[in-house]
């Protein structure tokens, strides 16, 4: 029997959700170098670019207390309980009303603007979701919206194995790396001319353009610099969910891998330690597992 969520359409989503600090400068300059944005108009940190506004009210990870969803926690769990637990965002309209200033404490409300009739869709039969967030300032000043419309649809029955998970494309400049790997040994390109490191490998140093190189092996001890938990889409070969971390490693370059500590709580400088992971007989992968502290230093193992 098709679900009524008629009474949703209008309701409001929850209290208002004042954003945790005020728009300041630092802020600013962080998002400008993330981004890439050069734009003079913000290098002063006077102004936010206009891409921001959502940013302000966004929870944080853990630190921050989410918003109460409310009516709109209801009607998820409506749609949890009727089946329809992916969800996949769609498409998002925002307008810039003015632009935002250090100082400006922004608030977000939001209502539920529209849900869908049953749809089939691509991935499944579902309910698009759609909400709409005014941003105010002082004195209830607009200076921004946004809608954002979801799809909640009930996941198709598995009913293929896993892929194989996909073999990377070795070539003459990363034919070495690759070798090494075989032999548990995590291997950094080197400069001779100039000594600089560098991975993902090539044929010339970026540094003094020379052609000339050889490698080092690498401790395989380094820190989290950066990291995700990758939901969707969803990547069966890979394991669904999985860790990706860019690891700072002791050598001083950056190496892009896996975390096989799924349960781990990974946080922004985490010591982690080299494991090699035997794919098939000749194919093995440099990944990455926690290094708690006070924990003796593991050797390189193979996970098969």
């Amino acid at each position: 029997m098709p679900l009524d969520l008629t009474s949703y359409v209008g309701a409001s989503a929850g209290p208002p959700f004042p954003a945790p600090v005020a728009v300041n400068e630092a802020m600013i300059r962080h998002w400008c170098e993330a981004m890439g944005d050069g734009n003079l108009r913000y290098a002063g940190g006077t102004e936010a670019p206009p891409t921001m506004l959502l940013a302000w009210t966004m929870p944080g990870f853990g630190k921050t207390p989410a918003p109460r969803l409310g009516t709109q926690g209801e009607l998820m769990a409506k749609l949890d309980a009727a089946g329809f637990t992916s969800v996949v965002a769609t498409d998002t309209e925002e307008e810039y009303v003015r632009y935002l200033r250090p100082g400006d404490h922004v608030t977000a409300t939001t209502i539920i603007e529209n849900v869908s009739d049953e749809k089939k869709t691509g991935l499944g039969v579902g309910h698009f979701v759609t909400t709409a967030t005014t941003f105010t300032a002082a004195e209830g000043e607009v200076v921004g919206r946004a809608t954002f419309r979801i799809l909640k649809f009930e996941p198709p029955p598995k009913t293929d194995p896993a892929p194989p998970r996909p073999r990377p494309p070795v070539n003459r400049d990363n034919q070495f790396f690759w070798d090494g790997t075989l032999e548990n040994e995590l291997r950094i390109q080197r400069c001779t001319s100039c000594q600089a490191l560098r991975h993902p490998p090539g044929p010339m140093c970026p540094r003094c353009r020379s052609l000339s190189w050889d490698y080092i092996v690498a401790s395989g001890r380094g820190t989290v610099y950066s990291h995700v938990r990758h939901h969707y889409p969803p990547m069966p070969q890979f394991g669904s969910p999985h860790n990706v971390v860019l690891v700072d490693l002791e050598e001083g370059v950056r190496f892009v891998s896996n975390l096989l500590d799924e349960s781990a709580e990974i946080v922004i400088g985490m010591p982690v330690q080299l494991v090699f992971t035997k794919v098939a007989d000749d194919y093995v992968l440099p990944q990455f597992q926690a290094r708690r502290p006070g924990e003796a230093e593991r050797q390189f193992g193979v996970a098969e």
